[in-house]
């Protein structure tokens, strides 16, 4: 049972039956087993601006998310410049793996990264938890 329990979410449908249930308005692009790319709105607060949001499953490797509207601001905190995508958590801190859920982890990251970003453009400081990446320069993502 345990074995089953593991191997479920190495389906991409698991992937995108959680994204469905949850956050109903992403639409799925579905490329292979392991390669699924959500595309739809966020929004962190009511009061906040609607975000649309690109998120690359990539089965073992570390989803990629985008901001596709609206356009963020140059050089932007904890954002990989290389792959313009966000930097949702410290890869010494988690790991992440394909039987990990997109919907629950990385969709509620994002919304959290959002909220975040838009205190930053009014207070110029990074409300929220973060890492210290400057070690780290190079790091591509």
């Amino acid at each position: 049972m345990e074995t089953y329990l593991k191997s479920k979410y190495y389906n991409s449908d698991v992937q995108i039956g959680a994204m469905k249930s949850l956050y109903p308005q992403f639409k799925v692009k579905k490329r292979g087993q392991f390669e699924i790319e959500f595309t739809g709105e966020l929004q962190a607060k009511p009061e906040l601006p609607i975000y649309t949001i690109s998120i690359e499953y990539l089965g073992d490797n570390t989803p990629k998310v985008k901001v596709i509207r609206p356009v963020l601001v140059e050089n932007p905190p904890h954002f990989y410049t290389q792959s313009n995508t966000l930097c949702l958590y410290h890869p010494n801190d988690y790991k992440w793996r394909k039987e990990r859920l997109v919907a629950k982890d990385i969709v509620s990251w994002t919304a959290a990264w959002i909220y975040f970003y838009e205190a930053w453009l009014q207070h110029k400081v990074w409300l929220g938890p973060e890492a210290d990446h400057s070690a780290e320069k190079n790091l591509l993502i």
